[in-house]
C-alpha cells in the first residue's frame, strides 16, 4: 500500500480512544486507531510468527489501560496514561539512568508513555502481570527467546582493533595461559582482511587462518572474525561480482546502486530485506566458516556510512523487500531492522556450515527480535567512570527489551583506561551475561596484565569467579531459551513493590544472585552502603573478596550451582564435581536447578541433557539436601557433590557427598554459629588488610608534565570572582557578584556548579574528565583576565572552554565552549560520533519561592517560568531571543544569560530543591576538524525594579 493510502486509511478518525483486540494469549492486546488502520498496518518483523500479531483470540478480558491517539500532520501520536507511581524501564540500548521516567523516548510526563510515528502502526501491550519476570516471559512468546548460546561463548572474550597479525594473536593467547588468566575467545577485527574486503584474509599477516585456528583450539581458544555489510565496489572481487549477479545491492531512488564509503572505500550494501539475498549471504558465510571460523562479528550494520553527516545511508534509498516484511520500501522504513536482518542471515549461514554446532553471532545494530540470532554489545563506549556506571544500566535495559545476552566493551573502547578503572570494570564486567574486553586502535594496550600487577590480580580473581559461576549462568540461559525467563535483571525484580529498589543502578540480579558493585573511583565495594531487598540475603564469596570486586548475595530460599576452582585455565572445569551454594529462607527451605549438556549442538532439543532440581530443607537441627526431580535422558555422572550452606556474613558449612544421594548437614548451635561468623569477619579483615590495592595513579597532571595544583583557580576582576577546578570536569564551583555580594552559584567540587556535557543524557562525558590548563592570562597591563581549559572526552574529541572577564566590560564574564575533533577514527570521513554540547549550570536560589525565569521568545511571546512548572524546554520560535534572566524578587536582582541564538538549539529549565538549571543545548550532530560545536555566552547581574 502506498504511503498516501496508509495515511488516508489512518485518518478516518483523527483522535480518540484506540480500538483493541486480544491476541496470542491472555493479557496481550493489540491497539489500532481504527479498523482501516488495522488493515493498513505493515507486517511485524519482531514477532516470531507475524500472523500472531494480526489474528485475534477469544477472550473475555479487556485491557486496563486503553491508549488514546491523535492523527496530526501525517503522524500518529499515541498516549498511554498509567497509574500514579508507575516507573518506566527498558527502551532498548540507551545510555543514562536505569529508570527511564522523564526521558525523551517519550516518557517526559510522569505516568505517561507517548509514541510518535508515521501511520499506521499498532501498539501491542503485555500485562499487567503479577511480576516483571512474567511480563518478559509473555513478551518472549511473541518475539521469541534468546538463541541457546554455546557454552564457550559464556567465557571471557579478548578483542582489540586490531591484533595485526597471526603472530600477535598467538602471543596474546599464550600470555593468557602463562599468566593463569581465564579466557576462551580471541577476536579478529577488520585488519585481518585483505584491504578490508569481507570474506578475505590478508596474505601476509594472516596467510593461513585454518592453521591459526587449529593452534588456537589446541590451547583452548575459539576464534571470532568480523564481517561488515559494506562490500568493496570493485570488479574482480568475488563477493562484489557474485552480489552483482544476484542483484543483491541496495538502490538509490533513481534505481542505480547506492555507493557509500566505509573501510574499503567505495562500497555497495546487500539488501537483506530479500530472502534470496539473505540466502546468498548465508552461503558466503557457510564457505567462510570452512576457514576455521568459530563465530562472526557483525559490525557497522546500522548500516554505518562514512563522509555522511547522518553516518548512515539516505532514507530515500530503496529496498526490494519481500512481501512478508513490507515489500518494496524506502530505507526510512527498513533502517531499524537492517542490522537484525544481517545478523539473521549470518546466523543462518553458520547453521548451514555445521548443523552440529550452535552459531555465535555478535551484532552492533539490532531490533526487538534480534535475540533469536545474535548477542549485542553496547557499542563504542569511552574509557571513563561515567561509561562504566552506565554499562550496568545499558545491559539491564537490553535484557528488559528482550536481549539478555549483552555486555559492554570492558575497560572502554575509546581512550586509555587507568589501572583502577580497568580493574573495577573487569570486576563488574565479569558478572555480565556477555563478557568481552575491547579497545580502540592507537590506545595503550588493554589486556588484563597491561596495567600493573595489582590490576592483573584483580582481573584474574574476577574472571576465575566468573568461570566458577558458568554452570549457574549457563542454566539461566537454558531457562531463558526454553521458557523466556530473564538472565540479568534490576534489583527491583526481587521486590517490585519496594520503591527504594527502583532506581538502584550499581547492582543487578543473576537469578537469585545479587551483584552489588561500586562505580565510584574512590569507593570500593567493601565500603558500599548496600540496600538489600526484603527477605533473607546472605553474602558469600570465593575467598576472593576485594574492594574492586562486586559483593555477592544469595537470596534466601535459593540454591545455585558452581563449578570447582579452575585447575587448568583455558579449559572448562574438567572435574565432574558439583558445588551447590545454599541459602535457606525463613522456613528453612531452598531450591535450585542445574542444566547440563554437551555445551554445543542441539542434542538438548531431543532430550540429550540433564536438568536436576535440588532442594534443601531444615528439620530439627538437620539440613537435608537432595534431588527432587530430574529431566532429560542423560544419566547422572558418578561424581562428588560439595554443599556450601551459608549461615551469615559469608560464613558457611561445608559438606562433601555423592551427587544423587541425600546429604545431611548438622546445624551448629547459635553460639557456634556466632563464633563462626566472628571468625569469618576476622579472616575478611586480615585478607583485606593484606591485599595490594591497585595504585591510585589517576592524579591529574598539568600541561607539559607539570603537576596541577588541587587549589581552585580564581578569576577575579571588577564585578566577578570565579573559582574553577580543572582537575575534575573543569567546572566553575563558585560565582560571586562582588558589587552585590550575591553568590549565584555555589557547589561542591565533585558535582553541579557550571558543567558541560558532550551528550544529551545527564552527566555524559565532559562533566568529570580531567581538564588541562592550556593558557592563563592574569590581569596586568590592562589585559583580560582569562583561562583556557581542555578536556579529552574520548573518540578523538576535545571539550574546550575559555572563561574571560573582558577588560573593556568588567560587568560581564564570558564563557566560550566548543567540542573540537582532534583525531577521529580512521576511515570515518573526518566525522566524529553524534555529539551535543550541553551547557549545564546549577544556580543557587536564596529565595526559591520568589525566584523565576523570564524571557521573550523569538516569536515575541513573553514568558515567566516559576518553580512549580517543573522541567521546561524551549526550541524553534519559542527559544529565548538571545537572552533569559533568573530573577530574585526579594533582592531585586536578575542574572542575565546572553547567548548567540544561531549556536543554541534548545533551552532547558530544571527546578531542584533550592536550585535551578538553565541549560543551553547545541544541535545534535557529528563534528569534524572543520565543523566544531560552539556555544558562546555571557553573564551579567542587573537590578530589577
Amino acid at each position: 500500500m502506498a504511503d498516501s493510502e496508509v495515511k488516508a486509511a489512518a485518518s478516518d478518525s483523527t483522535s480518540g480512544k484506540m480500538i483493541f483486540e486480544p491476541i496470542l494469549e491472555d493479557g496481550i492486546f493489540r491497539f489500532d486507531c481504527s479498523e482501516n488502520a488495522r488493515d493498513a498496518a505493515y507486517p511485524s518483523l519482531s514477532f516470531v510468527n507475524s500472523k500472531d500479531r494480526d489474528v485475534g483470540i477469544k477472550s473475555n478480558k479487556v485491557p486496563l489501560y486503553v491508549p488514546s491517539f491523535e492523527c496530526l500532520s501525517g503522524q500518529q501520536i499515541v498516549k498511554i496514561e498509567l497509574p500514579e507511581g508507575t516507573s518506566f524501564y527498558g527502551t532498548g540500548e540507551v545510555s543514562g539512568q536505569l529508570e527511564r521516567t522523564g526521558k525523551r523516548i517519550d516518557l517526559r510526563i510522569e505516568c505517561r508513555i507517548q509514541f510518535i510515528a508515521s501511520p499506521s502502526f499498532p501498539v501491542i501491550t503485555f500485562g499487567p502481570f503479577p511480576s516483571p519476570s512474567a511480563v518478559l516471559i509473555s513478551l518472549s512468546h511473541a518475539i521469541g527467546t534468546i538463541f541457546m548460546p554455546p557454552k564457550w561463548s559464556l567465557g571471557y572474550h579478548q578483542c582489540r582493533w586490531s591484533y595485526e597479525s597471526e603472530e600477535r594473536v598467538l602471543q596474546i593467547t599464550r600470555q593468557f595461559r602463562e599468566k593463569d588468566i581465564p579466557c576462551d575467545v580471541i577476536w579478529m577485527d577488520i585488519d585481518y582482511m585483505d584491504g578490508f574486503r569481507c570474506f578475505t584474509f590478508d596474505k601476509e599477516r594472516f596467510p593461513d587462518p585454518k592453521s591459526l585456528v587449529k593452534s588456537l583450539h589446541h590451547i583452548g581458544f575459539k576464534a571470532i572474525w568480523m564481517l561488515d555489510p559494506g562490500i568493496k565496489h570493485e570488479d574482480g572481487y568475488f563477493v562484489y561480482d557474485s552480489g552483482s549477479e544476484h542483484d543483491a545491492w541496495i538502490e538509490k531512488a533513481d534505481g542505480t546502486h547506492f555507493v557509500g564509503d566505509v573501510w574499503p572505500g567505495a562500497c555497495v550494501f546487500p539488501d537483506f530485506t530479500q530472502s534470496k539475498i539473505r540466502s546468498w549471504w548465508a552461503n558466503l558465510v557457510k564457505d567462510f566458516i570452512s576457514n576455521g571460523v568459530d563465530g562472526i562479528w557483525n559490525d557497522m550494520n546500522e548500516p554505518a556510512i562514512f563522509k555522511a553527516v547522518t553516518k548512515t545511508m539516505p532514507e530515500s534509498n530503496i529496498h526490494q523487500g519481500d512481501n512478508e516484511l513490507g515489500g518494496c520500501q524506502s530505507h526510512a522504513y527498513y533502517h531499524n531492522v537492517y542490522g537484525m536482518l544481517m545478523a539473521r542471515s549470518t546466523y543462518e549461514g553458520m547453521k548451514l556450515a555445521d548443523k552440529r554446532k550452535r552459531p555465535f553471532v555478535l551484532t552492533r545494530a539490532g531490533y526487538i527480535g534480534s535475540q533469536r540470532y545474535a548477542a549485542t554489545w553496547t557499542g563504542d563506549n569511552l574509557s571513563n567512570w561515567e561509561h562504566l556506571h552506565m554499562s550496568i544500566s545499558m545491559v539491564l535495559q537490553l535484557g528488559l527489551s528482550g536481549q539478555p545476552l549483552a555486555g559492554p566493551d570492558i575497560g572502554g573502547f575509546a581512550g586509555n583506561a587507568t589501572p583502577k578503572l580497568f580493574g573495577r570494570w573487569m570486576g563488574i564486567g565479569a558478572m555480565f551475561p556477555f563478557c568481552r574486553g575491547h579497545s580502540e586502535a592507537d590506545t595503550i594496550n588493554h589486556e588484563p596484565w597491561s596495567f600493573g600487577e595489582e590490576c592483573e590480580e584483580v582481573c584474574r580473581l574476577a574472571l576465575k569467579r566468573r568461570y566458577r559461576l558458568i554452570p549457574h549462568i549457563y542454566t539461566l540461559f537454558y531457562m531463558a531459551h526454553t521458557r523466556g525467563t530473564p538472565v540479568a535483571t534490576p534489583a527491583f525484580f526481587a521486590d517490585p513493590k519496594d520503591p527504594n529498589l527502583r532506581e538502584l543502578e550499581n547492582c543487578f540480579l543473576l537469578g537469585p544472585l545479587l551483584v552489588y558493585a561500586s562505580t565510584m573511583p574512590d569507593l570500593g565495594s567493601d565500603k558500599l552502603q548496600v540496600s538489600l531487598p526484603k527477605g533473607i540475603w546472605l553474602s558469600f564469596d570465593f575467598d576472593d573478596s576485594h574492594p574492586d570486586l562486586p559483593a555477592l548475595y544469595l537470596q534466601g530460599g535459593s540454591i545455585i550451582p558452581l563449578g570447582p576452582p579452575l585447575q587448568h585455565v583455558g579449559e572448562y572445569n574438567r572435574s565432574d564435581d558439583v558445588t551447590l551454594v545454599v541459602a535457606l529462607d525463613e522456613h528453612g527451605k531452598a531450591k535450585g536447578i542445574l542444566f547440563e549438556d554437551d555445551g554445543d549442538g542441539y542434542g538438548f532439543t531431543e532430550g540429550e541433557y540433564l536438568l536436576t532440581h535440588y532442594i534443601a530443607e531444615l528439620k530439627s537441627s538437620t539440613v537435608t539436601v537432595r534431588i527432587s526431580e530430574t529431566e532429560g535422558l542423560w544419566k547422572r555422572p558418578d561424581r562428588r557433590l560439595h554443599v556450601q550452606l551459608l549461615i551469615g556474613e559469608g560464613a558457611m558449612l561445608d559438606k562433601w557427598g555423592i551427587d544423587g544421594e541425600a546429604m545431611q548437614i548438622e546445624m551448629p548451635s547459635e553460639i557456634e554459629v556466632s563464633e563462626m561468623i566472628s571468625a569469618r569477619k576476622v579472616q575478611q579483615r586480615i585478607r583485606l588488610a593484606s591485599i595490594k590495592l591497585i595504585p591510585d595513579v589517576e592524579d591529574v597532571s598539568g600541561p607539559k608534565g607539570g603537576e596541577l595544583s588541587k587549589t581552585p583557580i580564581v578569576l577575579e576582576n571588577g564585578c566577578w570572582s570565579l573559582q574553577i577546578v580543572p582537575w575534575i570536569g573543569g567546572r566553575i564551583i563558585s560565582m560571586v557578584h562582588l558589587p552585590s555580594g550575591r553568590q549565584w552559584l555555589h557547589s561542591r567540587v565533585d558535582i553541579n556548579g557550571y558543567e558541560e556535557y558532550s551528550g544529551m543524557d545527564y552527566r555524559s562525558a565532559g562533566c568529570s574528565e580531567e581538564y588541562h590548563v592550556i593558557q592563563r592570562d592574569l590581569e596586568h597591563a590592562g589585559e583580560d583576565e582569562s583561562l583556557l581549559l581542555e578536556g579529552d572526552i574520548g573518540g578523538g574529541l576535545i571539550l574546550q572552554r575559555q572563561i574571560a572577564i573582558p577588560k573593556d566590560n568588567s560587568k560581564v564574564f564570558e564563557v566560550d565552549s566548543r567540542i573540537l575533533a582532534r583525531k577521529v577514527g580512521a576511515g570515518s570521513g573526518g566525522f566524529s560520533r553524534l555529539v551535543c554540547l550541553r551547557v549545564h549550570p546549577t544556580f543557587s536560589l536564596l529565595h526559591p519561592t520568589e525566584s523565576f525565569v523570564a524571557f521573550t521568545s523569538i516569536d515575541g511571546s513573553k514568558h515567566e517560568v516559576w518553580p512549580e512548572s517543573g522541567e521546561q524546554h524551549y526550541e524553534g520560535d519559542l527559544l529565548p531571543n538571545g537572552e533569559w534572566v533568573l530573577i530574585d524578587k526579594c533582592v531585586g536582582l536578575g542574572l542575565i544569560n546572553r547567548f548567540n541564538i544561531s549556536e543554541v538549539h534548545k533551552c532547558f529549565i530544571h527546578w531542584g530543591t533550592g536550585t535551578v538549571n538553565l541549560e543551553l543545548w547545541s544541535e545534535d550532530r557529528p563534528v569534524s576538524k572543520e565543523s566544531p560545536l560552539r556555544i558562546c555566552h555571557e553573564y551579567e547581574v542587573v537590578e530589577i525594579s
